[in-house]
């Protein structure tokens, strides 16, 4: 199956039934409990910063680690898997000096998830699975200044960000992904630059993906970092015309209620919700089982919020799959139709008339 038909696959599977994402991918990794040698591998073993820690590293250094993990998602009913390419671009890989590795590591986390895809797919035609790209939101925020003393200051720039997110997604598209996700989205502006970032990279390969995206919030208000609203948050970015727009990680499935419904009532896309398992305990640990999360999910399938569905952090297989059987009854959530108006976003959304 080639791209066309897999995102013709995608739009059609869409239709039919609520898709099932998959879940935590650093949650899985540290089950392996990798160490520094680990993350280095025999390539870097005498590089000169510390690189534990450096999860999309590991797409170089131990891709049987992170196949088996996109593998595990698959057999727990996974329709989609996210690449292992997170922090990839090479504003968040300065941390460890890995700027010049950026598209290296996004074409590998692009293959490995690819492989991993079509193996399934070859043993299940009638359910193809797909892969999405992931872009996460780097480490800088182009909104707020990082120093209280001086609110003016900025430590990225739009351009620099364009530059960045234009990298890791042409590498991605290259390594064969079936769609580009912007997720964990805190900062609208970041998120804005990497909309138009992708935009240009299609363009500039010739290749067109259904761009998903997902924002977070940040207090239990229901407010991005920037500020915004759900509905400011849509349509601040509603120009993108993406196949998607959702929610993910924040506080775990019952606070991500408000704001997805929300969202759910003004976005006429696709809804794509992935929570954490709710917040980390003393031990580091999430205590959200797969039996709460299932049963989160299902509420809200019945009441019509969800067409994609997944996990974030502290999430595992038995999430998903666990997701996955809760909502199999339900149909997908109904696109709604609204009325052509003038619909304007600040913090506060704003609907002529």
């Amino acid at each position: 199956m080639n791209r066309t038909d897999r995102i013709a696959a995608l739009k059609a599977a869409a239709k039919e039934r609520i898709l099932i994402l998959d879940g935590g991918m650093g949650t899985m990794i540290q089950r392996h409990k990798p160490t520094e040698a680990d993350y280095r591998g025999e390539r870097f073993k005498d590089w000169p910063s510390d690189l534990k820690g450096n999860n999309d590293l590991l797409v170089l250094t131990q891709p049987a680690i992170i196949k088996g993990v996109h593998e595990a998602y698959f057999e727990a009913g996974a329709d989609i898997i996210e690449t292992n390419s997170f922090n990839a671009q090479r504003i968040s890989m300065a941390d460890y000096g890995m700027e010049a590795l950026s598209a290296e590591i996004n074409l590998a986390a692009a293959k490995l998830a690819r492989e991993a895809a079509d193996a399934y797919t070859a043993k299940t035609p009638e359910k193809p699975r797909f892969v999405a790209g992931s872009i996460g939101p780097t480490n800088r925020t182009a909104s707020l200044s990082p120093d209280v003393n001086n609110p003016g200051f900025r430590n990225i720039s739009f351009d620099e960000l364009v530059d960045a997110y234009g990298e890791q997604t042409r590498a991605l598209i290259e390594g064969g992904v079936d769609a580009i996700l912007i997720e964990t989205i805190f900062d609208t502006l970041n998120a804005k630059a990497a909309g138009f970032a992708v935009k240009k990279a299609f363009d500039e390969t010739g290749v067109e993906l259904p761009l998903m995206l997902s924002g977070t919030v940040t207090d239990l208000s229901g407010r991005n970092l920037s500020g915004q609203t759900p509905e400011a948050f849509w349509y601040s970015l509603r120009h993108l015309k993406p196949f998607s727009v959702g929610m993910n990680c924040a506080f775990g499935a019952e606070q991500l209620r408000p704001p997805v419904a929300l969202l759910s009532k003004v976005a006429d896309t696709y809804m794509s919700v992935y929570a954490n398992a709710g917040l980390p305990n003393e031990m580091g640990e999430y205590d959200e089982t797969p039996e709460d999360m299932a049963r989160a999910m299902a509420s809200w399938a019945a009441d019509g919020l969800l067409n994609i569905v997944g996990g974030c952090c502290g999430t595992t297989p038995d999430h998903i799959a666990a997701i996955a059987k809760a909502v199999a009854p339900y149909p997908p959530r109904r696109i709604p139709e609204l009325e052509p108006r003038l619909r304007l976003s600040g913090l506060e959304a704003f609907v002529q008339g």
